[in-house]
Order: structure tokens, then sequence, then C-alpha cells
């Protein structure tokens, strides 16, 4: 079994392209969470040039929706949505700078060939276990689309977060 490898998210944009598929991690640093209503406010914005919730270039983007925090906890329920729900989105976003994304299950071709051409990854948390992954979050602040609820954007401060990485830089694939 291969080991796991710390890292934090500032230093993805130029550590991505060392992770290969497989490879088992536990990620600390700044995420942000963002789902299909954000992100097609994302889009919306770009279109528009407004001002973006936060920086795409190296950012991280876990796409979650967490339940409200419990007494003692700095956010509630937080697993992985279905990545493929944002696909159409994910190469642009990309594109302009994103790193990395966080979810759960298979990518699309394009956002494959989006990862790769642009050195980022695609990191894979265990669904089902959202109560276990709040424990690696220690702190939740909405900071955009706050009507969006539990959708909203969120910046988090992750600590030992648990991942796989589904998606290399260099287009490795763990679904292939």
């Amino acid at each position: 079994m291969a080991e796991i490898v710390r890292f934090r998210t500032e230093d993805l944009p130029e550590k991505a392209i060392e992770l290969k598929a497989g490879d088992r991690i536990l990620l600390s640093g700044t995420a942000y969470t963002a789902r299909d209503a954000a992100h097609a406010r994302i889009s919306n914005a770009l279109d528009k040039g407004d001002a973006l919730p936060f920086e795409l270039k190296g950012a991280a983007v876990y796409y979650a929706g967490p339940t409200p925090a419990p007494a003692g906890m700095a956010i509630g329920s937080c697993g992985p949505t279905t990545s493929g729900r944002m696909d159409v989105f994910t190469p642009l976003f990309m594109d302009l700078g994103l790193c990395c994304t966080i979810g759960k299950g298979v990518r699309s071709a394009e956002v494959v060939d989006a990862v790769k051409r642009n050195k980022g990854v695609y990191l894979c948390a265990l669904g089902g276990a959202g109560a276990l992954a709040a424990a690696c979050i220690k702190s939740c602040e909405v900071i955009a689309y706050d009507d969006l609820g539990c959708e909203s954007v969120k910046k988090l401060e992750l600590e030992d977060f648990p991942l796989i990485v589904a998606v290399d830089a260099n287009g490795g694939n763990l679904f292939e």
C-alpha cells in the first residue's frame, strides 16, 4: 500500500505534477465549496465581467453542500457531491487558473483534458462519510451567495482531509 502524503492547498499549483492517480493524500489549507447553483452564478459573473467570490487562480474547490454546524463544530456533515454535475463549467474554470477540484465520481473527457492541459488535479473524497469529513474542517465562512443556503460558497480551512488522486496532471485516471 502506498504511503499517505501531506499536501497544502497553496502548494498544489506547483506540486500537483508530483501526484499520480491512486495516490492517497491528506490535504490542509484553504478550499472553497461550490456546487451547481454557485457554479452557474460564477459562470454568469465571468460572462458579465463581475467580481468572483474568490480568486480562481490556484484555488481548490470542494463540491459540497455542508449541513449547519452542530455545537462545538466548525461545520456539519460535509460529504462530496457528484462531480460530473459541474463538468460543464470545469474546463473553463481550470483554464482560468483553478488548480484542484474535489468531489466524487468519474469526470468527463473534457475535464480530464483540462486537468492535464492546466497541470491541475482532481481529488476524490469518500462519499457517505460527510460527518467524518467534517472533523477535518477547522473553519467555515460563507463568502458568497448566502441565499443558496447549503449551496452558498464557503471558505473552508482543511486539516489533514483524506483524499485520493483520481485524475492527475499527466492525465492518469483512476477510473480507467
